[in-house]
């Protein structure tokens, strides 16, 4: 298209239209197995846009492709047209009708964030998918999207009451229940709308019609089918005679993939919040054939949740780090698993329900274990499966569990047999499948694993895809149970319902969008099922060479493509956890884990360059990242991003050159060990408004920064004078002077030493430079210089069991960390990481060993609010902090939720990215500080974390160390 027209295009809008190169890759891809570069992706502002989008699409005959939170499983947000986002500007919750128990929002609201402001009503939006911290009401109608709760709740569609929409001639419509008076009403105008109502009227009101669709759709007792449109939904009203029901169209759309109209507007229909006691049974079986034999009497309770998973997402989750807690509750190695939820609102209640179920597990026999849950063990049982789709694509290498017959639905009495055909069909194919979801719904998720970079298993995938289809229409099933259609479904909507049903979707499409201009190649007309795939058939593996070593992920290139688009880095910060921190301030896709995952693996993969790093896109994608290492847990395929940075960085300087700041920031260490043998001077400078001012504007630190003093001690003659005081009654450590509290911070140093010594353990100093500002600004060279020297030296404490501590942890956790991807000494390096500690989680193991009482410490009154280092709760907890701060007998300790502080090292003092640092610390951490009486402590434990603090509040922080040596008695 002439860039020109879009150039227009973009000046009449208020939001944005962006065509840029990496703009277009970050939006070629969804959470499916497809690729379509889109033409540009636009950020409407208001209706008005949307209609312009509308008429332009109208006017060139391209299409619309509406985008939420991108986590479609089968390839609906993918497309050659326009993208149009609404995700940024379209969050709005509208109205809310106490009364009537309906609310009105925007689609870009996330269905969690939209529960929480429901929650103080008495009121919740019941259905709740996997994704719910994340996707959006729109995308929910769009798929008819369900959930662990439909069993109880119903489907998204049950609860659409009413959608303003733009039409394909940019005309605005509602539509809504209508009585018979008003259907006919609506019919009688020359407007597009009255159009669609006559048309359909026409084809629905002929009984050969009805009679075709009663007979091929999906069984009516299938509450989950989004099998093409929904035109069976449609029949029962009193229009045609049916039930004694008004007729809705949100019937029709939801469910319909945007491919009908544009929805501006959502109302739904509410219920009242479910029941607060809960007690969960999670029955453990042997092999997969008990599990399944026991859903249909399980299922006679009134269960509001009955979900499976299987050995193969069960071991995905020994391998994820914030998983691996939620796993508390499995027993030995179960084929699969059910976990049985009931509710009541008395304790006697849920108690007979308990016991009703639980007698029917008994009378069955077929677990071998049935643990119950309570409280918040439930939510973390629910958590590990929530995370089951993110962790199939850990699975390290080419071959993947693919979405394309994972969304099969059919009635509850068949599910026994009809698993059993399929697994037939897996043996055919030489598969052992993936299952998993909600056997409770008759809808089981399974994948086979395949390799869709090569032509076999391409042609493999469509025999599968083939072989479940004509399998599920046997049992009269929904081939599309709440995934969609999208791309790699809809080729077999026609081999579902028949080609006379076809017909009349086709028909149907027509009817509202003659120019084909919404979403096409979905649902009708679809787009091929094994072509546009996120990956070149038969390519050969470009060679990419790198300093970190990414054999664990089989390379970087494949690190990149375990992002498989679940898109858990878009949850806000209303979210638990701290992923991702820039992306919570700009809103923008680019900032994501997925987006720069996408970015790196796009431009690794197609580069023509010498080195293949060597592109402006990705120096603009990895900007904004922070290097919290959020990702490397909350990830559920630990794309860690942090580490992706450090080898670009490194990659993209070696070809173009380090600026010099950049080269201040990671010989940082030498520069303040020059400054602190002149301290007085140095800080004379950094404390001068003038002189320090332009020492920032030469070198493009922020100006509102302050720059932190330096300073220098003799450590080892302060622990000899209190080496002197007292005796040593515990064991010996190492307490490790890295380079930040060598001359940043060297009164928390002095803390260290005099806490231990005082708490009776025999310490042994350690200086050294961990590396960290090197990693943080991509000078990898130098890093693994120190990483391979510091192991050599940390060596002989790991062979002879003194742990060593540390106090920042930016610093000890690299041991831990980066220090595995440098040495080619693995064994050695293991050992040092093993040995490495946070000086609260060495306090913490001692606690627990009984070694620590509250005896060395003040009985007074504190209350203490604790922000974590990022790399302390992505590689460690924060309970150990939490647990520590709690020896005082009358210390009052929690956990500020917050995630980044904003600072990040370097980050937030580089000029350009003070602004994001600061938005960052204002989601949640600054106004928690702010909030705290002036007698409240604060505790953080990282450096940048406490200047932060100290800049955004005017607020100190104290490390948890300086907190317990003022403690002491």
């Amino acid at each position: 298209m002439d860039k020109n027209l879009l150039l227009e295009l973009q000046a009449s809008l208020r939001g944005q239209l962006i065509a840029d190169n990496l703009t277009k890759t970050l939006y070629a891809t969804d959470a499916s197995v497809y690729r379509k570069i889109p033409l540009a992706v636009a950020f409407p502002q208001n209706c008005e846009d949307i209609k312009k989008l509308v008429g332009f699409a109208g006017k060139h005959q391209i299409g619309l492709i509406p985008r939420t939170a991108g986590t479609s499983l089968a390839g609906q947000c993918v497309g050659e047209g326009i993208v149009v986002d609404v995700s940024k500007h379209f969050t709005k919750i509208m109205h809310l009708d106490e009364k009537k128990k309906q609310v009105t929002v925007q689609p870009g609201v996330i269905r969690d964030e939209l529960n929480r402001y429901l929650e103080a009503f008495g009121l919740f939006f019941g259905p709740n998918t996997s994704t719910s911290n994340r996707c959006m009401i729109g995308g929910m109608v769009g798929n008819n999207s369900s959930g662990t709760t439909s069993i109880q709740y119903g489907v998204t569609r049950d609860k659409v009451i009413s959608l303003k929409t733009i039409l394909s001639d940019g005309s605005e419509v509602e539509f809504e229940s209508l009585s018979e008076a008003d259907f006919e009403k609506k019919r009688t105008s020359d407007s597009l709308e009255a159009s669609i109502y006559r048309n359909l009227y026409t084809e629905l009101y002929n009984k050969e019609i009805q009679k075709e669709i009663l007979s091929e759709f999906p069984k009516p007792d299938i509450h989950r089918r989004n099998t093409g449109y929904a035109v069976d939904e449609l029949l029962h009203n009193r229009i045609f005679g049916s039930v004694d029901s008004d007729f809705n169209l949100c019937k029709l759309l939801s469910g319909s993939e945007g491919t009908l109209a544009f929805t501006t507007e959502i109302t739904l229909q509410l219920d009242d919040l479910p029941p607060k006691l809960s007690a969960m049974v999670v029955t453990h079986y042997e092999t997969l054939d008990a599990c399944l034999n026991d859903v249909v009497p399980v299922m006679r309770h009134s269960l509001h949740t009955c979900e499976m998973m299987d050995r193969v997402i069960l071991d995905c989750t020994k391998n994820n780090r914030e998983q691996l807690k939620n796993r508390f509750f499995v027993e030995g190695n179960p084929a699969a698993l059910l976990m049985l939820e009931v509710k009541a609102d008395t304790e006697a209640d849920l108690q007979r329900q308990l016991n009703a179920l639980q007698s029917t597990i008994a009378d069955s026999g077929r677990s071998y274990a049935s643990p119950v849950l309570h409280g918040g063990d439930i939510n973390k049982a629910i958590e590990l499966r929530k995370a089951g789709l993110g962790l199939l694509g850990n699975m390290v290498g080419d071959r993947k569990a693919v979405a394309c017959i994972e969304d099969t639905a059919v009635a509850l009495e068949d599910l026994k047999d009809f698993i059993a055909e399929f697994s037939q069909i897996m043996e055919g194919y030489g598969q052992d499948a993936v299952y998993y979801a909600h056997a409770g719904a008759g809808e089981l998720h399974l994948r086979p694993i395949l390799n869709l970079k090569r032509s076999t298993d391409v042609k493999m995938f469509r025999g599968i895809t083939t072989d479940v289809a004509r399998l599920t229409k046997k049992y009269r099933g929904s081939f599309s149970g709440e995934h969609g259609d999208g791309i790699v479904r809809a080729e077999f909507i026609s081999l579902m319902i028949g080609e006379s049903n076809y017909k009349l979707l086709k028909r149907v499409k027509s009817y509202f969008d003659p120019h084909n201009i919404f979403n096409p190649g979905k649902i009708v007309e679809a787009y091929p099922m094994d072509e546009s795939l996120r990956y070149e058939i038969d390519r050969q593996e470009p060679e990419i060479d790198t300093l970190l070593d990414f054999s664990d992920s089989k390379g970087i290139l494949r690190l990149a493509e375990k992002c498989n688009g679940s898109g858990d880095c878009r949850k806000t910060e209303h979210a638990s956890g701290g992923m991702c921190p820039s992306y919570h301030a700009t809103r923008n896709e680019r900032d994501t884990t997925r987006g720069r995952a996408n970015a790196l693996r796009e431009l690794l993969t197609v580069s023509d360059q010498k080195n293949r790093f060597d592109h402006s896109e990705l120096k603009e994608v990895f900007d904004l990242c922070l290097s919290c290492k959020a990702c490397s847990s909350e990830c559920p395929s630990n794309v860690d991003v942090a580490t992706l940075k450090a080898e670009f960085l490194y990659q993209y300087q070696e070809a173009n050159g380090y600026p010099m700041r950049n080269k201040l920031f990671a010989y940082n260490t030498k520069l303040n060990r020059w400054g602190s043998r002149v301290a007085g001077l140095t800080n004379a400078v950094f404390g001068s408004d003038i002189l320090s001012g332009l020492l920032k504007k030469s070198v493009g630190v922020a100006p509102q920064r302050s720059l932190p003093k330096v300073s220098s001690s003799n450590f080892d003659k302060y622990l000899q004078k209190f080496e002197n005081q007292h005796a040593v009654s515990k064991r010996k450590v190492v307490l490790y002077i890295d380079e930040f509290t060598r001359y940043l911070d060297i009164d928390l140093g002095k803390d260290a030493i005099e806490l231990l010594t005082a708490l009776g353990y025999g310490v042994e100093l350690f200086n050294g430079e961990s590396g960290r500002t090197y990693i943080s600004k991509g000078f990898l060279k130098q890093a693994k210089k120190l990483a391979v020297g510091n192991i050599s030296k940390l060596k002989q404490f790991a062979d002879e069991g003194r742990p060593v501590i540390g106090l920042e942890p930016s610093a000890i956790l690299t041991f831990r960390d980066e220090y595995k991807r440098f040495s080619q000494d693995s064994e050695t390096t293991n050992a040092v990481a093993l040995n490495s500690f946070l000086l609260e989680e060495f306090l913490s193991q001692e606690i627990q060993k009984g070694e620590l009482t509250p005896e060395y410490f003040t009985k007074e009154t504190k209350i203490i609010k604790i922000h974590n280092h990022c790399h302390q709760k992505a590689l460690s907890n924060q309970k150990v902090t939490f647990d520590v701060l709690n020896l005082p007998e009358n210390y009052k300790v929690s956990i500020i939720p917050s995630g980044c502080c904003g600072m990040a090292g370097s980050f937030g003092y580089e000029k350009e990215h003070y602004d994001v640092s600061m938005q960052v610390g204002e989601l949640k951490l600054f106004p928690s500080v702010r909030k705290a009486s002036e007698e409240t402590v604060i505790s953080a434990n990282g450096t940048s974390c406490r200047h932060q603090i100290f800049d955004g509040t005017g607020r100190r922080a104290l490390h948890p160390v300086t907190i317990l040596r003022k403690a002491l008695i």
